[in-house]
Order: structure tokens, then C-alpha cells, then sequence
């Protein structure tokens, strides 16, 4: 059956909905004849951004409410069929200047909002978006789900916490959960104005404004990257396939490059852009985690999930995007 079947008239919330990639997911459930609702705090420094559901706010419910409030989460989840729960505290620097806020927003809610589902409805089903971060710097790659787990910042602490609430809530307690670890993720509706979601929305603003793309270390470090298309297909995937639940699934790429590579890519995409090879700041040094990328053959294997968007057609998409709406990402809102 196709996903605009199984979605469509079903009651869908997501959390961390006016977000990058809880945005591009409702673009999608709408389109389907889903009923969406979001939750998002609007909180300037989380990413919650309303431009982001401009195109699509006459079709959903926008609950302007944070993940914290355990009462508010009670109320949201009565009657859903779906949770996309994606709120969260991203910044792994801001995890370690404030620690507290990071357990809260990644662990604590977390653990209210399992329990807001397991009594007033252990029927839905949720998908956690989860992080590479928590397995810290990989012994050997690609990285798979049974690679050691060594966080390297509050923030993988807190994430390791909040996704393995989830999956206890379906062991123990019947609330179907399942996580995906996210890898670096980009697309249109990312923030780009600081490095608190992503390094590369920064170096996207950098280039279009024709500053320096900064490029910390030797630029030799190897990662892999996610379209945000092919991102929201992994979680409809992930929701509505029962074999998915209490499992945990790394998202990936085959396509791996360096830092210098993408800076270089983004140069050729964006002519009068160029980059500089900088050292660490010291706080990004402490907890860069060095080459990472992942082997997502399990998600494959069961759910038929692989990334279909090539680094450079991204890139480009997000120029074009960029080019015409920057200055929506860059006023506090």
C-alpha cells in the first residue's frame, strides 16, 4: 500500500514541527491527506522558524507549545495515530555551556511525553528522531548500530537517554516506538544563521553572502550527508512498518567526502564563494568526534530505505533555496 494510503485521514503530531526537517515532513503528510498537528516552542535558538509552514499553515494545526510542558503533551497526544517526535536541543556546544537545558529538552521531556502516550494512548505509534553523535568517535567505519557507544557531549548523553526511553516504552509497555539515527542532514529550512543545528548551514549562509566558508582542522575529515527528502522518507518508512518497532536504525550515504571536498563542491556551486582552512576552536576541538559515516544496511535490508538525492544536487537545491529566502533564516522568530 502506498504511504498516501496509510496516511491519508490519520492524525499525525509531530514535535519540533515548525523545525527543519519536522516541516518538510508535514510538507509531505498534508500532500498525503493526512491531519497534521505540530508542536513547537518558536524558541529563537531551537530552529522553529514560521516561514518554514508558510506554503502549507491552512492544512494543519500549529500548537505553539513546548515539549516540556507535561501537561499540554497529555492533552496533544489523546487520539493521534502517529508521533514524528523531533523536538530537540541540537547544539553539542550549547549541550556542554548548559547542560541542564539539554537533559530537559532531550531526556526529561522525553520521558513525560512516553508517559503522556502510555496513558492516554498506548495505542500510537512514534518515531524518534535520534543521532549519530552518541556513538562519539568511531572505532571502525562505516559505523553500524552495534558499534560501542561513547558520547563525547552532553548532548549524546541525553539523545543515547531519550532514544533508549523509547525503546524500554515498547519493550516493556506496548507504546510502539523506533529511533533513527540521524547523520549530518541538510536541505531547505535548516538554520543557517550559527552552527547550532549544523555546520553546514552556516557555510551555505558564508557562501551566498560571499564570506569565507570556514573549514576547522586539516579539512580532511570524512562524513556522509542526508537530503531532507530522503530523511522524511526513512521516518514514513520507520512509522508504518510494525517490523520497524522496537528497533533502532542508522541513516547513511555511500557517498563520502571530506570537509575540504564539500567546502570545494560549494565553491564550484556558488562561483565568487571560497574557503579557508582554520584551526578548532578549542570548545568544537574537545568534541569533534574526527571521520565519521555510517552503514545503514539495516534500514535497507528491512525497511528498503537508501538515499536517493546526490550530495551536489542537495548543495544545489540549497543555494537556490538560500538565494531567495536567507534573510527569513537570519531574523529571530
Amino acid at each position: 500500500m502506498k504511504a498516501i494510503e496509510l496516511f491519508a485521514d490519520k492524525q499525525v503530531l509531530i514535535t519540533g514541527g515548525a523545525g527543519f526537517i519536522g516541516s518538510n515532513l508535514a510538507r509531505r503528510l498534508v500532500s498525503f491527506g493526512a491531519r497534521v498537528t505540530l508542536v513547537d516552542s518558536l524558541i529563537p535558538l531551537y530552529g522553529g522558524n514560521l516561514f518554514n509552514i508558510e506554503d502549507i499553515r491552512d492544512r494543519l494545526v500549529l500548537n505553539i507549545t513546548d515539549v516540556r510542558d507535561p501537561y499540554a503533551m497529555a492533552y496533544l497526544v489523546r487520539d493521534k495515530d502517529y508521533l514524528f517526535n523531533l523536538a530537540g536541543q541540537t547544539s553539542h556546544v550549547d549541550s556542554m555551556t548548559d547542560p541542564r537545558a539539554d537533559l530537559d529538552i532531550n531526556a526529561a521531556a522525553q520521558l513525560s511525553i512516553l508517559e503522556a502516550c502510555r496513558e492516554h494512548n498506548p495505542a500510537i505509534k512514534i518515531v524518534f528522531a535520534s543521532t549519530r553523535q552518541l556513538y562519539g568517535k568511531p572505532e571502525y567505519l562505516p559505523v553500524d548500530e552495534i558499534h560501542p557507544i561513547r558520547p563525547v557531549d552532553v548532548n549524546g548523553i541525553n539523545k543515547l537517554a531519550g532514544e533508549w526511553y523509547h525503546l524500554l516504552y515498547n519493550n516493556v509497555h506496548g507504546v510502539r516506538a523506533c529511533a533513527l539515527r540521524l547523520t549530518n542532514t541538510y536541505g531547505p529550512g535548516m538554520r543557517v544563521k550559527d552552527a547550532r543545528q549544523t555546520f553546514l548551514g552556516v557555510w551555505l549562509k558564508n557562501a551566498i553572502e560571499g564570506k569565507p566558508i570556514l573549514v576547522y582542522g586539516d579539512g580532511n575529515q570524512l562524513r556522509d550527508f542526508n537530503y531532507v527528502d530522503d530523511v522524511v522518507e526513512a521516518l514514513l518508512l520507520a512509522a508504518v512498518d510494525a517490523g520497524a518497532n522496537g528497533h533502532v536504525y542508522n541513516l547513511g550515504n555511500e557517498e563520502v567526502v571530506s570537509l575540504r571536498q564539500l567546502a570545494q563542491t560549494l565553491v564550484e556551486l556558488r562561483p565568487g564563494s571560497h574557503f579557508e582552512i582554520v584551526p578548532f576552536p578549542p570548545e568544537r576541538k574537545a568534541i569533534d568526534i574526527g571521520d565519521y559515516y555510517g552503514n545503514y544496511d539495516k534500514i535497507r535490508t528491512e525497511l528498503g530505505w537508501r538515499p536517493k538525492v546526490a550530495l551536489r544536487q542537495g548543495l544545489s537545491a540549497c543555494l537556490a533555496y538560500y538565494g531567495d529566502h536567507l534573510q527569513k533564516y537570519l531574523d529571530d522568530k
